[in-house]
């Protein structure tokens, strides 16, 4: 094990965090997969799982070069990345690949990939706030420039995202604005920026209920009245309560799930009523403290990081995973209306898991530079 660790570089217990989070993936997804392999792949079960596994190594290997890369290239790069997402968010608002009334992906032509911008503009959001917040440290108090600077492409972002899926918009937007407060921008500024969030809201509601994004915004009153009448419940939620019903403390024990074969999407919005029904309360709340240990991790990161930007960087692309995790669990056991959001690092999606990854890897390099310094710290000492 001590050989490994000396190509995983950064905070060892996140790499231990992962990796567990990936053998779950896998085992939850095979056998949650069923159904999906007998109506598209004549009963080929091996062929997601083959599939999930390869995507999950890809992002492996992505987050570990990700690691090797000095974090304060990523601050160069952060308005390049944020200006492409713009565009391809633009694209896929007119131009996407439409399911359930929501154009979420383009098409990469010649390899016939889909491809979530979302998740591309969400990394890079993040990325360039904190930036922001690292340039204009020394005079955060004085000016509103870093306010300025940060809440406008936010709006233009999120506006972007939210016709296609609301979800991922205001956890973007919550994220930004947690990170903000965090960087010592004036707390009026964050009360403007809050109120003209919910002006902002309201008009993006109605000009999406004008521009031909009825079914959306149908499906976001859905489930609004679902979530708050007592007898609304919808066909998920009853679906999720009856697997961590049958789970109970212990669970059925893997490949043992009823209700994946009813629940919609078991292999990602409503994985985790799956990892409840097979493995438990026990099960799901190993899975809760995983994330948990994650954002610790993080945090204590952001505590240790001499810089700014890695401080800024290491808390904000945490939290954006583990809130977007609460939340996922949150909707499975019922404390939120359904969302649509995935369960980073263990939800079957190719994109999701490829950004996520990415993002752990840039968290990790932080931990990496400084891990580096207290090394050499030491050194000097003796």
């Amino acid at each position: 094990m001590s050989k490994v660790f000396e190509y995983l570089q950064g905070d060892k217990i996140i790499w231990i965090v992962i990796l567990l989070l990936s053998i779950i993936s896998v085992l939850v997804v095979y056998s949650s997969t069923e159904t999906l392999a007998y109506k598209y792949r004549d009963g080929n079960t091996e062929y997601y799982i083959i599939k999930h596994f390869l995507i999950i190594l890809s992002g492996l290997g992505l987050m570990w070069l990700c690691h090797k890369v000095n974090y304060g290239k990523y601050a160069k790069i952060a308005e390049i990345m944020l200006l492409v997402s713009g565009i391809l968010l633009m694209v896929t608002l007119f131009f996407g690949s439409e399911l359930n009334s929501a154009k979420r992906w383009i098409e990469i032509p010649i390899l016939r990939l889909s491809f979530q911008p979302s998740d591309l503009a969400k990394l890079a959001m993040i990325m360039y706030t904190a930036r922001i917040l690292a340039v204009y440290q020394n005079s955060i108090k004085e000016s509103n420039k870093a306010f300025i600077k940060i809440i406008v492409p936010l709006f233009i972002i999120c506006a972007l995202i939210a016709p296609a899926d609301l979800s991922s918009a205001a956890l973007l937007f919550c994220t930004c604005f947690l990170l903000m407060f965090i960087g010592r921008i004036r707390i009026k500024h964050l009360f403007v920026g809050s109120a003209a969030a919910v002006i902002f809201a309201l008009v993006l509601y109605a000009c999406a209920s004008l521009a031909g994004f009825e079914g959306r915004t149908e499906t976001w009153k859905t489930r609004a009245q679902n979530f708050m009448q007592d007898d609304g419940d919808s066909w998920q939620s009853v679906q999720a309560k009856i697997a961590i019903a049958n789970g109970g403390l212990i669970g059925n024990g893997p490949g043992n799930s009823e209700q994946s074969n009813y629940l919609p999407h078991p292999y990602s919005d409503f994985i985790y009523a799956i990892i409840i029904e097979e493995y438990g309360l026990l099960g799901g709340l190993l899975v809760a403290v995983l994330y948990l240990i994650l954002l610790f991790r993080s945090v204590r990161i952001f505590i240790k990081s001499p810089k700014a930007f890695g401080a800024m960087l290491a808390v904000g692309l945490s939290i954006s995973l583990v809130v977007q995790a609460l939340m996922n669990m949150a909707v499975a056991v019922e404390l939120l209306p359904v969302t649509g959001l995935v369960l980073p690092m263990i939800s079957m999606g190719g994109t999701s898991l490829i950004f996520t990854s990415i993002s752990i890897g840039i968290i990790l390099s932080v931990s990496r530079y400084i891990e580096e310094i207290e090394n050499s710290n030491q050194s000097l000492v003796k």
